[in-house]
This record gives C-alpha cells, sequence and structure tokens, in this order.
C-alpha cells in the first residue's frame, strides 16, 4: 500500500520542495497508522535520485525486496500492516548505478544504541505532561529584563554509576534536576542530544537529528526529564547543530547515492577541519529539513531554547580553510549568503511560533547584527555567546600578580561593548576541555588559597557585569582537572573544605543574582550599568554600578583582582545616602580572609573620582563587595 496522494499530501510536499514546510516530520519518516481498520506503519523518505528504495528491517529478516517503495514527487512510500512500535528498520536504497545499501531513517523518532545503528519505529504522542504551570508562566516571558544564568551539561560525565555506566534521563530527571534546583540555576543547558555514533564527539557529530540520543533511555523517557525541569522552575536549552554532520555510512551524507543534504561542491560541502559533510542551505528540501527539526524539539519535547553551534561557519564560505583553498559568492565576497539566508529564515520562523523561545548564536566571528530582529535585516537570534569576554579575562586570570599592572583592559573592554549585541557570557565546555585545563587549574596564585579567591572575584564578575551567563559544570565546586568527557565530575572533592566553602560560595551568589533585579534587568539598556573609578586602574579595581528600572535600585560591585587589601578605600558615588554591604566573596564561610563592611557606609561630601559625595570601605583581596543603595532618609 502506498501514500494516498490527497490533497493534503501534495500541498506537504509542495512546500517541502519551496522550503517552507516546517513540520516536515508529521509525514516523514516511520509513522503508526490505521487504514480501512488495518493497523501498521507508514514510511516515507526524501530520496529523489535514488533508482529504487525499499523498507528492509527486523521483520523481513533485513530483505528489503519484499517491501519496496513507490515514489512520487521525489518521496518514496509504503504502507506496511501489522508493524508494531519498537520494530527495527532501515531504508535500502538502490542507487542509479546499482549500488544497494542501508541508510538510518533521517527523521527517525529513534535509533538503537550506538554501536548498532539501525532506526527504530517510535510513537511520540499521548505522553501527559505537567508543564502546565512552567509554559503559563513563561507564555509572555520578557528574557532581555530576567535573569538568564545557565549550567552547561554534558548528560554522559555529570555523573557515573559505579561501573561507569550512564545514568538514565528518568536518573538525572531527579539527581540532576534536583542538584540545579538547589544551587540556583535557571536554566540547563545540554549538549547535543540528537543520535551520535561517537561518544568523544560530545554529540556535535549527528546522524539522526530527530532521534534522541538512546544512551541515556527512550524518548518518553527524556520527555520525562524535560516535564520535571520544568515542574522545578527550570528551564531547558539544547545545543543544536545545523552547520554540519558526520559521515558515517548510515547517515545522511550521499543518501540516495548522490550528494542530497550536503552540497555537491566539495568546497562548499566538505569541512576539512572537522571530517564533516556541510548542509545544502540552498536546497529547499534541506531548509525544510532543518528548520522542521528545530521546531521539532520545542513541538514534541518542550524545550526553551536553541544555542546553536558554529554560527560563524555559516557566515563565511572560507571557515576552516587554508586561504589558497578560498572560493568567493555570486558577488565576490566571502559571505555564505545561502547559510546567512537559512539563519534569518530559521530565527523569523522560530519567533513566529514560539515568540518567547531562546534563541542563542554561538559565534566567534565580528558579524554584524547577529541578535539584531531579522525585519532590520539582521540574523534573527536573541543571544550571542561573547567569546571575547570570555578569552580576556581568562587570559588575565591566569598573570600572576606582577603580570597584571597595566592589563586591566583585558576585564574592561568587553563593556565598551555590551550594546553592541544580546551577550550570554560563557565559561564553557571549550574553556575546561584537555589541554584546556579547568577554571580552577587557569588560575594564577601561590596556593590554593589564592587560586580559589581568584576564582571567586571571577565569578562575581561574571555575575556583575552586563549580559546573561553560562558556566559548564564542575565549575561550581571548582573541579581540579580538565573536564574528561568518558568519566565523571570531581564528586570526591566535595570532601575537601575548600571546595565544599567554594561550592557554598556558588549557590549564594547565584541566589543573589537571582534575587537582585539591578543584575539583571537592564543589562542591555544604557541606562542599565555605569563604571566607576576607570582612571585608577593600577588598584587593579573593577567597579560597576548596576541599576534596575526602580532607579534606586542600585547595586555598587567592587571587583578587586590584587592580592592587596584597601582598609577605608575612599569611592567617589554619584548618589548621596547611605551603601549596605550585602555580598562579599571574602567571607570566612567561602574561604575568605573575613574583611567585610558590617555598618551601613553614610556618604559624606568628600570629592572623589570625579562625584560630589564618597564613601569609605573596606576591600578585601582577590574579593568581590557588593554595595546596596539605601536613599538618603527625608
Amino acid at each position: 500500500m502506498t501514500l494516498i496522494a490527497s490533497k493534503s499530501n501534495k500541498e506537504a510536499f509542495y512546500l517541502l520542495h519551496e522550503g517552507t514546510q516546517y513540520q516536515s516530520y508529521q509525514f516523514l519518516g516511520a509513522h503508526l497508522e490505521e487504514r480501512d481498520g488495518c493497523k501498521g506503519v507508514n514510511f516515507a523518505v526524501w530520496a529523489p535520485n535514488a533508482k529504487e528504495v525499499n523498507v528492509s528491517g527486523s521483520f523481513n529478516g533485513w530483505d528489503g525486496t519484499h517491501h519496496a517503495m513507490t515514489m512520487q514527487d521525489g518521496i518514496w512510500s509504503l504502507f506496511i500492516p501489522e508493524l508494531e512500535e519498537g520494530t527495527l528498520y532501515k531504508y535500502e536504497i538502490v542507487t542509479l548505478d546499482g549500488d544497494r545499501y542501508l541508510k538510518a531513517d533521517p527523521y527517525a523518532f529513534q535509533t538503537e544504541v550506538r554501536p548498532e545503528t539501525a532506526s527504530i519505529i517510535t510513537s511520540l504522542e499521548n505522553y501527559e505532561w505537567q508543564d502546565e504551570d512552567w509554559v503559563a508562566n513563561n507564555s509572555s516571558d520578557q528574557h532581555l529584563q530576567r535573569p538568564l544564568l545557565i549550567y552547561e551539561v554534558h548528560l554522559g560525565s555529570w555523573k557515573r554509576k559505579e561501573d561507569g555506566g550512564f545514568y538514565s534521563y528518568v536518573e538525572l530527571a531527579d539527581e540532576l534536576v534536583d542538584y540545579v534546583h538547589e544551587r540556583g540555576y535557571t536554566h540547563i543547558e545540554l549538549m547535543p542530544l540528537a543520535e551520535h555514533p561517537l561518544d568523544s564527539s560530545w554529540g556535535y557529530q549527528v546522524t539522526s537529528y530527530y532521534s534522541v540520543t538512546s544512551r541515556f533511555g527512550s524518548p518518553r523517557d527524556f520527555m520525562y526529564f524535560v516535564d520535571r525541569c520544568h515542574q522545578k522552575g527550570i528551564g531547558v536549552i539544547m545545543d543544536w547543530v545545523p552547520a554540519h554532520f558526520c559521515k558515517d555510512a548510515h547517515g545522511l551524507g550521499r543518501f540516495d547515492g548522490s550528494p542530497l543534504y550536503e552540497y555537491a561542491d566539495s568546497r562548499k560541502g566538505e569541512n576539512p577541519t572537522w571530517g564533516t559533510y556541510i548542509f545544502d542551505y540552498g536546497k529547499p528540501e534541506v531548509v525544510s529539513y532543518l528548520i522542521s527539526n528545530a521546531l521539532f524539539w520545542m513541538d514534541k519535547y518542550h524545550v526553551d531554547g536553541l544555542r546553536v553551534d558554529a554560527v560563524y561557519s555559516l557566515l563565511t564560505l572560507n571557515f576552516n580553510r587554508p586561504k589558497e583553498e578560498w572560493i568567493t559568492n555570486e558577488h565576490g565576497g566571502e559571505e555564505h549568503l545561502e547559510g546567512i539566508a537559512f539563519l534569518q529564515k530559521l530565527n523569523a520562523v522560530v519567533f513566529s511560533r514560539y515568540p518567547d523561545m531562546l534563541m542563542i548564536a554561538e559565534d566567534s566571528s565580528a558579524f554584524p547584527g547577529v541578535t539584531t530582529p531579522v525585519d532590520y535585516d539582521g540574523l534573527g537570534f536573541n543571544y550571542k555567546w561573547n567569546l571575547a569576554f570570555t578569552s580576556d579575562t581568562l587570559s588575565f586570570m591566569k598573570k600572576n600578580q606582577s603580570e597584571r599592572n597595566g592589563q586591566e583592559d583585558q576585564l574592561t573592554r568587553s563593556l565598551l561593548g555590551t550594546r553592541d549585541a544580546n551577550y550570554v557570557l560563557p565559561y564553557s565546555h571549550d574553556e575546561v576541555n584537555y589541554p584546556n585545563k579547568s577554571l580552577l587549574g587557569k588560575m594564577s596564585g601561590d596556593d590554593n588559597w589564592q587560586r580559589f579567591a581568584n576564582l571567586r572575584v571571577l565569578y562575581a564578575y561574571l555575575m556583575a557585569h552586563p549580559g546573561k551567563k553560562l558556566v559548564f559544570m564542575g565549575t561550581e565546586f571548582g573541579q581540579m582537572n580538565d573536564w574528561n568527557a568518558e568519566g565523571s565530575l570531581e564528586w570526591e572533592l566535595l570532601s575537601h573544605e575548600e571546595h565544599q566553602q567554594f561550592a557554598e560560595f556558588v549557590k549564594e551568589m547565584n541566589h543573589f543574582y537571582k534575587g537582585e533585579k539591578a543584575l539583571w534587568e537592564l543589562d542591555f539598556e544604557p541606562s542599565g550599568f555605569v563604571s566607576l573609578v576607570a582612571e585608577e586602574k593600577e588598584d587593579s579595581l573593577v567597579t560597576l554600578l548596576r541599576k534596575a528600572k526602580s532607579g534606586n535600585d542600585q547595586l555598587i560591585l567592587i571587583n578587586n583582582f590584587k592580592i592587596e587589601a584597601h582598609e577605608g578605600y575612599r569611592l567617589g558615588v554619584p548618589e548621596p545616602g547611605g551603601y549596605q554591604e550585602v555580598f562579599n566573596s571574602d567571607k570566612l564561610e567561602f574561604g575568605g580572609s573575613g574583611i567585610t563592611n558590617a555598618e551601613r557606609l553614610e556618604t559624606e561630601e568628600w570629592s572623589c573620582q570625579g562625584y560630589a559625595h564618597s564613601i569609605s570601605v573596606n576591600i578585601p583581596p582577590l574579593a568581590a563587595v557588593i554595595l546596596k543603595y539605601m536613599p538618603k532618609e527625608g
């Protein structure tokens, strides 16, 4: 039985070939159906250049000749009665040259656990979601004016069992979600979960874009994980990889015997550094495939956002290519016009259906307008990773005390660009994988006390700096070694006092950040912050005034990156009144030296640093002090 050529199918096919079919997963792939009273599965796959396509699986001894498909408008289809959920299958492709091979279903909802590669007939229907409150409370979410504190996670190495096995989605839905909630993060960002054959790729080389990886359980198990996050008030962001795909034989590459999903020209269609194929963004069916996939994770799994990987590679034709191999576009430039158009279309479509979705660009380029709306000729993301901030701050923190003199611009120049884009400030997995060292391992210092103090002031500066926040797992308790994706985080470190103290500092800092509107409400507004005492860089003090919409809701955040303390430091302030210390990274319970400001600090009419009023404040070594403004009474 073939797919009936109904009016609705003709329209669906037409939109697919136009590049505007944004729910192609609803009719392509394997779907449990009932026809004329007979239950079975309808298979449909786009393979316009194949000579034959058959359905091969565990039900026919992997001999596809018993189940030949028929083609209409480049779509091969077949209804097979009596097949049930859980059945294994692949498509048997016969090329124009007569070659015959098996391919996994590009639209499969589930795939075997690696190293096996068969697709699995699966229904994603009838899961009873319990996240109504989350959906209702976030339906009008204005992300730019809310706290965003992301905990980036690689599920396979957050924690392992004693035998080295993975925790399942269901087990993580309790242990990981409770952990993240307790420590004050607003979102979990999951490194790519689409099915991938190689653990060491961390999920960035995908074979099955519609299959959540079976390493940790079933699609329904992952639904439960997301559901549990939402019930705990935690959003879920997923890394998404539309820039390239791996060359494994069962995957998308040369799918019907020809370059179908990838560019035919190897100069555009292959990434030599990563050893992968590049999607053909000029092909309407590929655009439909990718945008449908982005929406699929939102439609079926309720994810709250996508961090789009390797955006720079979609913006230029010559990403990672030696100069002698450079090519140009039709106008003679290096811009990847089709890649840019795809990103604009992606964001326009996503926001037309999910206005409050998080679409975050991991982009290392200086391409303008990444977070400018598409209507204003931007790429249309609502956030971009600020990788310059990451590089500059970590470069500074690696320097010993004498080397920091005169280098404070590495800390402050990112402040000059805070309004160039809506930024997320990331300390991600890229900064801590081998051989880059953990964040704690990057900190300079003569002993552990200095290294932990450096990490505390860096973390506090991250919270003080305009922009949303992302930190990789393990940072919150001071992971010592580089991140190892084949093992577990070093949870045993929490048996040591200094790591416990740092973990308590991060927990309190996170909750403090979430509770103070001045730290996030005007992140991207000119009135949201002022840099104070910039002319006294020799002190290695970076002092920011952060404001909320309410004019009197102000914080002064003093960050001291030197080992020298300052007793009675004279600090000019813009408003008369009082200032109360509300956070101090040097508290004894955090492992600090205990230099604090116990009393309310009253302003004096003492001109200092360009202001008519000033206060006298104690600033501890390698520490952050946060003062809350108290308006002058009367």
